[in-house]
């Protein structure tokens, strides 16, 4: 068997939405947190913060708080797009995902020319799996009438498998 062949007999079986948001939630936490990270080896930040400020802001009880909240919404998001009732769990995937853009555009805020790359591609990154968030919430197959209770059925069976 080549692996024309192979390849050829491959199935693709569709993945339920439920799946799509909780991997894109997780790989926006994963992006999130290594940008933070990676943002520790610019020049100044580390001596910034071993002096008690972060950007422009005292680092405070309440500042690594909010930063705690900010850094576990996608982590919550992953729990709470499998777990909560569909109607529920796109809203609050519509809401939350389109609260994060605004949010992840400020991050670029005071950086200087020499840093637009970094921000731009982290930032990017993160816009464009929002996007696939909105788009696959807004986009929820809606169940209707005598087929639609069938297609809900068979998808949970399709899970079950």
């Amino acid at each position: 068997m080549n692996s024309r062949t192979t390849n050829a007999n491959l199935m693709d079986h569709p993945l339920p939405v439920r799946v799509k948001l909780a991997a894109a939630w997780t790989s926006f936490m994963f992006l999130y947190v290594y940008v933070d990270v990676l943002n520790f080896y610019k020049p100044g930040v580390v001596d910034g913060i071993l002096n008690g400020f972060i950007w422009k802001f005292d680092i405070s009880s309440m500042l690594l708080t909010i930063f705690l909240v900010s850094v576990s919404i996608p982590a919550v998001m992953v729990l709470l797009s499998v777990t909560l009732p569909a109607q529920v769990s796109r809203v609050t995937n519509l809401v939350v995902a389109s609260l994060l853009i605004p949010y992840s555009l400020f991050n670029a805020a005071g950086t200087s020319v020499e840093w637009i790359p970094f921000y731009a591609i982290s930032i990017g990154i993160e816009v464009l799996i929002l996007g696939f968030i909105l788009r696959s919430a807004w986009t929820w197959a809606r169940a209707t009438g005598a087929s639609g209770a069938q297609t809900a059925r068979e998808s949970r069976l399709e899970v079950r498998q």
